[in-house]
């Protein structure tokens, strides 16, 4: 026991990689827990760590360069995009355990002295490494379909087999099953590699499905994504707490601004479609930009397309950026065309704007069906964006219902403090733990 620790601030260390869609709610609860006094630290990819720094957050390289993982799969940087996209196998087996190992030992080295870690589902290495300290997991669930629920199940490539509602106790145990086999099948493909790295930290091997679970049991789960999303699904492990939305989306991690140009092109005309792939795809869809300008011509309207690196001819009536604050910018939106990531999801329903969702992969084919459940969007495939999208649209803008409820929805969702409700209870717990050491 570490007594003289519990007269100092407690130190919380927080592991994630991945897009910004995974950074993000990290910032945004590292700042939340800083507000209350607690010494952070955030794990992160070395390309995100100046972001951190300069959002006001101590900030430490979970693994190296994007470009450098990449290169590692011996694929160029649009090629890796592409296979991640289109195959799952290759995200774990060739992106996320190559580099475990490593990650492991520099997260160790990052939580020297830490009372509590928190991970996301990607960082592998964070329960690992809990488990080694013999400090409290936290676990966070970024998208509702993360938590793999047998009553809410997951609409996703991968998961067809499985009953969609309405579901009574049959269709439910057969959901059960299909999930469990799909474990079983992530722990065949996946688990001794992750027990290789568990068993040269001295831990026993872990009867979890890699990504599915983490591979140690949690303290706590928190689902940081709004209720109006999804509710707390009845599987959820015990404890688990919904927050909402934990807000956060500047470009560099300095107070966020429209720039003039922007703000210019705003206030000069209509509101236009906004156009997101978030900070992942562009690199793989410079197409769909094209394209969304096309449409916008045809419909006679202005558009700002959010390229990141993708190429797109701006004129009088399309902007393009490398990136915007959506929380500034989608509020001036006629309507929201975007990929469905959950990041660029909670914005948009913040926003209270209709929207088009396009899924490309993963977890956004699950909110693109939540979406339009919802009432307050559509959706498409990229395949048909081209043909479907100028109806869609049209469809989005004549029928006042989806404004409607769009509206309603996102006047909720605007009040949630994600960040606050996942910091308050983090602090509730490491308050419970440090109690239960001293007793």
């Amino acid at each position: 026991m570490r007594s003289e620790a519990w007269m100092t601030a407690p130190k919380i260390v927080l592991a994630t990689i991945g897009s910004l869609g995974d950074l993000h709610p990290f910032i945004a609860i590292a700042l939340a827990l800083k507000a209350r006094g607690a010494s952070v630290v955030l794990a992160v990819p070395q390309d995100h760590v100046e972001k951190c720094r300069a959002a006001g957050v101590e900030a430490e390289a979970l693994l190296p360069t994007f470009e450098e993982v990449g290169r590692a799969t011996g694929l160029d940087d649009d090629a890796v995009v592409r296979k991640v996209i289109d195959d799952t196998h290759f995200l774990v087996s060739h992106v996320l355990l190559p580099p475990l190992a490593d990650s492991t030992d520099r997260l160790l080295r990052i939580a020297v002295g830490a009372d509590l870690l928190v991970g996301s589902a990607f960082a592998l290495a964070a329960p690992i490494v809990a488990e080694r300290l013999a400090i409290p997991f936290v676990s966070t669930i970024l998208q509702p379909m993360s938590w793999f629920s047998p009553s809410d199940p997951p609409v996703a490539p991968g998961f067809t087999a499985l009953a969609r509602p309405p579901l009574g106790p049959i269709r439910t145990g057969w959901n059960r099953l299909v999930l469990g086999g799909a474990k079983l099948e992530m722990r065949r493909r996946y688990g001794r590699r992750v027990d290789r790295v568990r068993e040269a930290h001295g831990l026993a091997r872990s009867r979890a499905a890699p990504i599915l679970e983490p591979g140690t049991p949690p303290a706590l789960s928190l689902g940081t994504y709004s209720p109006e999303l999804a509710t707390l699904p009845a599987e959820a492990p015990k404890p688990a707490l919904l927050t909402g939305f934990p807000w956060f989306d500047s470009a560099d991690g300095a107070p966020s601004t429209l720039t003039p140009d922007l703000a210019a092109f705003l206030a000069k005309g209509p509101p236009p479609l906004i156009v997101s792939l978030g900070s992942f795809l562009p690199f793989a869809a410079a197409d769909f930009y094209q394209r969304s300008a096309a449409i916008a011509g045809e419909l006679g309207m202005r558009a700002v397309l959010l390229t990141g690196e993708a190429v797109a001819t701006p004129s009088d009536d399309i902007m393009v950026c490398n990136y915007a604050p959506h929380s500034l910018l989608f509020p001036h939106a006629a309507a929201i065309i975007h990929h469905g990531g959950v990041g660029t999801t909670g914005q948009a329903l913040r926003a209270g704007k209709p929207q088009l969702v396009v899924p490309f992969m993963g977890d956004q084919f699950d909110h693109a069906d939540r979406i339009t459940r919802m009432g307050v969007g559509l959706s498409t495939t990229p395949q048909r964006f081209a043909a479907e999208a100028a109806l869609l649209i049209t469809r989005l803008l004549d029928h006042p219902e989806f404004s409607t409820a769009a509206a309603r929805i996102g006047q909720r969702v605007a009040g949630e403090d994600g960040a606050g409700i996942a910091a308050e209870r983090i602090l509730q717990l490491l308050a419970a733990s440090r109690q239960n050491r001293l007793s």
